[in-house]
Formats: structure tokens, C-alpha cells, sequence
């Protein structure tokens, strides 16, 4: 089935426009490429979001389609009503920032108490130790274990990770693929990372 052609569901802001326009500029037949949107998770008492770029024909039913001019966004149909209303906005530091009136409920603690002794924690923290953070530190990111707890690893993101607007891109795209490959008794990743303080933030395209 064909993907639903909606009425704006997020808002673009000019500046947030021009800088998705610059990035996916970047990218093979950009003019192809929508930018796709949807809730990844919950950090604190604020949704997290996965955003990239991607074919517009590739959205099916699952997916609602925004057109905004030469800018289409992609949004997960499960993601709908929590991103309706919201804004996609460039933050005073240059970074992109998701300003959502709608919060999740209820709301998850951010920081579990977790043992990161076991087996299970420890072949997570080698798999950043080796793998995720030699790769993001051209970026001064940094991310560390903060808890295991059944099927879920917490991570905090520092350094340019920290006050991303879209760190749940390099979350979701680089560092959970990674532990779910290495470690499949992780089934998620959660970010519990303070991302409203973060300083040096930068915005990564990326494809899923």
C-alpha cells in the first residue's frame, strides 16, 4: 500500500529547513531523499528521535508522507501523535533541536540502578571500549554504559554526542547496531544523557 500524504504533522523552521537542504545536498541523488522522523525512545521525561535520510518512495503504509515545498518528511505512522504539533528548529549552538509539546506518559526514569559486572554489561562496555568510541571521537563523543537491565542497555553521550539534536542518529544508527550485532541479548538501547546541557553538538546525516 501507498504511504499517506499528510498536512503537516512537524514543523519546519526556515533556518532548520536550509540546514537539512545543505546536508542532504551531500548525499547521492539527494532530490530522491526525504528526511524520515520517528520516535526512537524515551530519555527522562522527553521522547528521543531517530532521523535520516532515505528514499521518499521506499515509505509504505507504515509511514505518513509531509511535503513541505522541495522537503518531504517521512513519519512513522506509531510516531504520529507524538511528534503532531511539534517543531524541528536549529538550537543557539547550531545544533538541531525536536521541540515536542507532547511528553511521554508516564514518564521513565532516567537512570536505572544497574549492575555492570555481569557478563552481559561487560561485553557491551568492550564493545564501545573497541568498537563505538574510537569511531566517534573525530566527532569528541564519547559514550559509556550506565546500566543493564533485562533486555536494555542505558548509555550517557558525552563530548559532541552530548546536546545533539539528533544524537538518537548516531544512537540508533551506529551505536545500537553495533551492540545488538555483538551482544543479541540486548534487544534496546536507551539514551539517558542530559542532552539540554550539552555543549559542541553536530549534526550527522545518516541512512538507515
Amino acid at each position: 500500500m501507498a504511504p499517506v500524504e499528510v498536512e503537516p504533522i512537524v514543523n519546519v523552521s526556515d533556518s532548520a529547513r536550509v540546514k537539512i537542504l545543505e546536508i542532504r545536498a551531500t548525499e547521492p541523488e539527494p532530490e530522491k531523499l526525504g528526511l524520515w522522523i520517528e520516535v526512537s525512545g524515551v530519555s527522562g521525561a522527553s521522547y528521543t528521535y531517530d532521523m535520516w535520510f532515505q528514499a521518499v518512495d521506499d515509505a509504505g503504509s507504515n509511514e505518513a508522507v509531509q511535503r513541505q515545498g522541495d522537503l518531504a518528511l517521512v513519519v512513522a505512522q506509531a510516531s504520529v501523535d507524538k511528534l503532531q504539533g511539534a517543531t524541528l528548529d536549529v538550537s543557539p549552538d547550531g545544533g538541531m533541536v525536536m521541540v515536542n509539546p507532547n511528553t511521554p506518559s508516564p514518564p521513565m526514569s532516567a537512570r536505572p540502578a544497574g549492575d555492570l559486572t555481569g557478563d552481559v554489561a561487560q561485553r557491551v562496555v568492550q564493545i564501545l571500549e573497541q568498537q563505538i568510541n574510537p569511531a566517534i571521537a573525530s566527532h569528541g563523543g564519547f559514550a559509556e554504559l550506565v546500566a543493564v537491565e533485562d533486555d536494555t542497555a542505558y548509555l550517557r553521550l558525552s563530548g559532541g554526542c552530548q546536546g545533539c539534536g539528533l544524537a538518537s542518529v548516531t544512537l540508533t544508527q551506529g551505536i545500537e547496531v553495533a551492540i545488538r550485532d555483538s551482544v543479541p541479548e540486548i534487544v534496546n538501547v536507551v539514551d539517558v544523557t542530559d542532552h539540554a546541557s550539552g555543549e559542541n553538538p553536530y549534526f550527522e546525516a545518516a541512512k538507515k
